[in-house]
């Protein structure tokens, strides 16, 4: 039974869809939504970086990206700029950088909570094991 790749793959997508809840609900409280705070962490991450890099990073369409960071310019939370060629580069604004910080201490809560039941070993092994399923 726990070999099953079915019950497996449904393990995952619920423990997913936990996390993804807890985020959701977290996040609402200090004014953002799951996708706006991914789309911060990755320009964070890259700043000056290109929508399709973005896009990518966040598990999106360039067309999804596109509205969200239409969404993000309106709220004051990143800039974009001409780039190189037709690329536009984003980058955050300081209140962009505040709701970051302020989703990444959320989203370090709503997470704890949702790994408790593990200890730190089995952490560690959940980790190993699924950094080796999405490298290979």
């Amino acid at each position: 039974m726990h070999g099953d790749p079915q019950a497996l793959g449904r393990a995952v997508k619920q423990a997913q869809y936990r996390q993804q809840r807890a985020l959701d609900t977290t996040l609402a409280a200090v004014g953002t939504t799951l996708a706006q705070w991914e789309a911060l962490r990755a320009i964070s991450r890259a700043p000056g970086a290109s929508a399709r890099t973005l896009a990518t990073a966040c598990f999106q369409s360039e067309q999804a990206f596109g509205t969200l960071v239409g969404r993000l310019l309106a709220q004051g939370l990143v800039e974009r700029r001409p780039g190189h060629g037709r690329r536009n580069e984003h980058r955050l604004t300081p209140l962009g950088e505040q709701v970051l910080a302020a989703g990444d201490e959320a989203a370090d809560e709503a997470l704890a909570a949702c790994f408790a039941p593990l200890s730190d070993a089995e952490r560690t092994a959940l980790s190993d094991l699924l950094r080796r399923l999405v490298t290979e």
